[in-house]
């Protein structure tokens, strides 16, 4: 008689069901790691653009910005900006609604590289930052918080699926692309 078969939850969980065995918690921490490091970075600049807080400049500083390199109605933008900046990074954070929040970044962060395109790859002047940060989200898109996230406590985003995850990217890329049209 042989034992019941338990296929694992997910494909990178090789020792048996979803949380079970160690590389199934790796997982969770790692995507927890990633989810606060990238949800923090996001959450301070919102922050710094909403608030004025960390040396930023505030809606006022931070419109004067967005005016000058191309963007129409700074106030409005730079509003738009900071509060996706905050609040998503706060919702990648707590893993909540992820794919969204993660889509969020990628789109705030894909129209930071179009502001700093011309100036090389390496920091400070160069893309590098921007382009990790955009990777780093659209990671967390297709591939979940992880169990350690309040989606967990969403049915419908209990189980993440990628789906989700292509959906949100795909908003995230036609929002920016509206966005830069608009800058011209």
């Amino acid at each position: 008689m042989t034992a019941p078969s338990t296929s694992p939850t997910h494909p990178l969980d090789t020792e048996g069901p979803a949380g079970a065995g160690p590389r199934g918690a790796g997982l969770d921490a790692g995507l927890l790691l990633l989810r606060i490091a990238v949800g923090a970075i996001m959450a301070v600049h919102g922050a710094q653009k909403l608030f004025g807080w960390f040396g930023g400049g505030g809606i006022d500083g931070t419109a004067q910005f967005f005016t000058s390199v191309g963007y129409p109605a700074g106030e409005a933008m730079a509003t738009v900006a900071a509060l996706t900046e905050t609040f998503g990074g706060l919702a990648l954070i707590l893993g909540l609604l992820t794919p969204l929040a993660a889509a969020a970044v990628t789109g705030t962060m894909i129209n930071a590289l179009a502001v700093k395109w011309n100036g090389g790859f390496f920091a400070p002047d160069g893309v590098e930052y921007e382009l990790l940060l955009v990777a780093a989200a659209a990671a967390l898109a297709l591939t979940g918080p992880g169990r350690l996230a309040a989606d967990r406590a969403l049915p419908p985003l209990r189980e993440h699926r990628t789906t989700h995850g292509v959906g949100a990217l795909a908003l995230a890329v036609i929002t920016a692309g509206i966005v830069l049209l608009l800058r011209g």
